[in-house]
């Protein structure tokens, strides 16, 4: 007969606020929340952290704690019409107030977040909603306003151990299960705060008998990464800054990170086609092209061979050299665009098509520059306003250098002009 018992994280699920772990801050006897529950009061939430942070955990136990009646939906599950069943079907004995649990509510769009608002402001319900995600970006505006926002961390390391430990004295574990400190200490560190993940990879190991060292590297991948949520763009942006400050090896590695944790190849050699061009530009002309490149034959041959492709662009891009000279010359532009409006082109750079836009000047003295020595000649080509202005400043770097040298030259040449 198969094993019908709940798996070890839900059996070790916190039936208290004292036993959840890893949120000291939010629930430390003296913090201000954990004073305000115990008064009795509780005011609509958004629980925003990260996978296995205690987010489900809490709502559960925030109920209890207060006395509410808890009803809990998952927005990938429910919508519009479970919530009003919700509403429709509040049972007439019990009076307790309710609090409406909704995992996952940035998943719900804002026609269905539109409907929570009434029921808010009314104080039908205590909305308790729990994200991974940034709420600046996926909730509405007047919904965060009518919740506090609660931030959870990560579990750290050594709450996550407590948990380990805690599971152990579990009477529902393989009886002389063999166990290695050191192995509870990697589980800890290797499961990126996710609570429930290092719960879920304990009970996998005891289930085949043993929690060392060698059977998790038997067990297979236990690096996690999100490719989703806030930890996702973490590694993203130590990845880039790796290969920004030249460690070819750092960004290999977290590179590498990307990859175990099934992140599309494609997705990682968009990062390189941009960062070719903000961090390498004129540098290093050959980056964009190679970036390019390793974009497409990824999005045509897939893994496991492109990691092949990713870590040639990888150490390619880290090791060349790097300007980000043409990236803030355009940013410059932009700004100048926004600051001064739309100035008037000089009449000599306008097209003139027809002999109305001639008898208008449009065309009058331009210079053709394959027609003077050197293929330049002395013209003004910015709006009237900006001229003298200089948006790109070559660097000293690589390529670029070469650039700066040319540009001094004509501007030597045709006299400062």
């Amino acid at each position: 007969m198969a094993n019908s018992r709940p798996p070890l994280a839900e059996r070790l699920r916190p039936r208290t606020l004292d036993e959840i772990v890893g949120q000291p801050a939010l629930l430390a006897p003296d913090a201000p929340f954990r004073r305000a529950l115990a008064a009795g009061r509780l005011r609509s939430l958004l629980l925003w952290g990260p996978p296995g942070c205690g987010k489900t955990t809490l709502a559960r136990v925030l109920a209890d704690a207060v006395g509410f009646r808890l009803v809990a939906l998952s927005a990938v599950l429910s919508g519009v019409g479970e919530l009003r069943e919700v509403l429709e079907q509040r049972p007439a004995l019990d009076s307790r107030p309710l609090l409406l649990f909704i995992d996952e509510i940035h998943r719900w769009n804002k026609a269905q977040q539109d409907a929570l608002l009434p029921h808010v402001e009314s104080g039908a319900l205590v909305l308790v909603g729990a994200t991974t995600e940034n709420p600046a970006f996926h909730l509405i505006p007047a919904l965060r306003s009518r919740c506090e926002l609660i931030l959870l961390q990560a579990v750290p390391p050594e709450a996550i151990r407590t948990l380990l430990d805690r599971a152990l004295a579990e009477p529902g574990l393989p009886a002389n299960l063999e166990v290695e400190p050191a192995a509870l200490d990697a589980i800890a560190r290797a499961t990126d705060g996710d609570a429930r993940r290092a719960l879920s990879l304990l009970e996998r190991l005891a289930d085949r008998g043993a929690i060392t060292l060698d059977a998790i590297r038997a067990a297979g991948n236990t690096i996690f990464h999100d490719r989703d949520g806030d930890a996702h763009y973490d590694v993203v942006s130590a990845f880039i800054k790796s290969m920004r400050g030249s460690d070819a090896d750092a960004a290999l590695y977290w590179m590498a990170r990307m990859i175990e944790g099934g992140e599309d190849p494609v997705f990682i050699a968009r990062r390189l086609v941009i960062f070719a061009s903000e961090d390498i530009g004129n540098a290093e002309p050959r980056a964009l092209p190679l970036a390019v490149a390793t974009m497409e034959a990824c999005a045509r041959i897939g893994m496991p061979e492109s990691r092949i492709l990713l870590g040639q662009a990888c150490t390619f891009l880290a090791t060349s050299p790097k300007s980000n000279a043409s990236y803030t010359a355009i940013n410059a532009a932009i700004a100048a665009v926004k600051s001064t409006g739309a100035l008037p082109v000089p009449l000599h750079l306008r097209n003139a098509p027809t002999g109305l836009a001639k008898s208008l000047g449009h065309g009058a003295e331009y210079r053709y520059p394959h027609d003077h020595p050197g293929h330049i000649v002395a013209q003004q080509y910015l709006p009237d306003a900006l001229v003298g202005t200089t948006f790109y400043t070559p660097t000293n770097q690589g390529a670029e250098k070469t650039i700066g040298e040319r540009l001094a030259w004509w501007k030597q040449r045709l006299g400062g002009g």
